[in-house]
């Protein structure tokens, strides 16, 4: 069973530094064929901050794990109360150049497939198509008795509707889409059951603590077993649900590229790390490409 935990990482002072040479991501995409595995950073653009990045959400705030949500009703009137003044804010997210250009890059057959490890959905908001979301959607929601998916925006307007007068200000919300409240600004906010069976619901996602479907995991070795090559994107590669597929590829001689500005829990098995921007490292190359990043995106659910 793979778990989703909190990883303690220091970087490895003995890995040379980051490069802004961009010759090698242009050199892969031309090649075709290549997977794309992308992290918060790759959203930090459209307003969505990053857990571990320079300024990183995890330095203040300790997310919400499987154990703590089922443990007992205090633990999720907190989570929905600081979860629904969040998405608030997260829904109204859009993609950013980074976004598109992935997308782009898909359109022009450039790419194997996409694999993402956030939340937002802004991949498929951008175009992007057969996208893997490995921690799961916050759009959509789950009972956990009877196994009912519907979506988020109708639990929001349920807890709009139960909790008419809640209008606390969050200090921060967070990639998780959870906002930073008080015991006191929680108060007694109202949570509502499964309109099937009453049971509990859940964001569809993969809380910290809790495992990345066995399937879903599969389907990913069986999608990086395909590539050509690995270009992660945006992400720290700090727990193993993402580091292991760079470890596969590293293993099987596919060649690992890192666009990430920080270091990574990866950058041993990488060919190099990019330390620019997304946004603008990434529509840098589909310029070089002769590929034009499409600014028209998908409405949010």
């Amino acid at each position: 069973m793979r778990m989703r935990p909190t990883l303690s990482w220091t970087p490895d002072q003995d890995l040379p530094p980051g490069t802004t040479d961009l010759g090698p991501v242009t050199d892969m995409l031309s090649k075709g064929g290549v997977l794309v595995l992308s992290g918060a950073g790759i959203s930090t653009e459209s307003g969505i901050p990053d857990y571990r990045g320079e300024g990183g959400s995890l330095s203040r705030h300790t997310p919400m794990t499987y154990q703590e949500f089922s443990a007992g009703a205090q633990a999720r009137r907190r989570y929905w109360a600081r979860s629904h003044l969040g998405w608030r804010t997260f829904r109204r997210a859009r993609p950013n150049a980074g976004h598109r250009a992935v997308a782009a890059f898909g359109r022009h057959d450039r790419l194997s497939g996409v694999i993402t490890q956030n939340v937002d959905s802004l991949h498929q908001a951008a175009g992007s198509e057969g996208v893997v979301d490995l921690h799961g959607r916050l759009d959509r929601v789950v009972c956990l008795s009877c196994g009912t998916f519907s979506p988020r925006s109708e639990l929001a307007r349920r807890l709009e509707a139960a909790n008419a007068g809640f209008r606390p200000v969050a200090s921060t919300i967070n990639p998780d889409g959870d906002a930073d409240l008080t015991d006191e600004q929680v108060g007694d906010f109202r949570v509502v059951p499964c309109t099937v069976c009453g049971g509990v619901l859940k964001p569809d996602v993969v809380f910290f603590g809790e495992s990345v479907p066995p399937r879903r995991v599969e389907h990913c070795r069986e999608m990086v077993h395909e590539a050509a090559s690995l270009l992660v994107l945006g992400s720290s590669l700090t727990v193993m649900s993402g580091l292991r597929f760079v470890r596969q590829a590293a293993r099987t001689g596919k060649p690992v590229l890192i666009v990430n500005q920080d270091a990574t829990r990866g950058d041993s098995l990488a060919v190099t790390r990019i330390a620019l921007p997304l946004g603008t490292a990434l529509t840098t190359v589909a310029a070089r490409l002769g590929i034009s990043v499409d600014e028209e995106t998908t409405e949010p659910a």
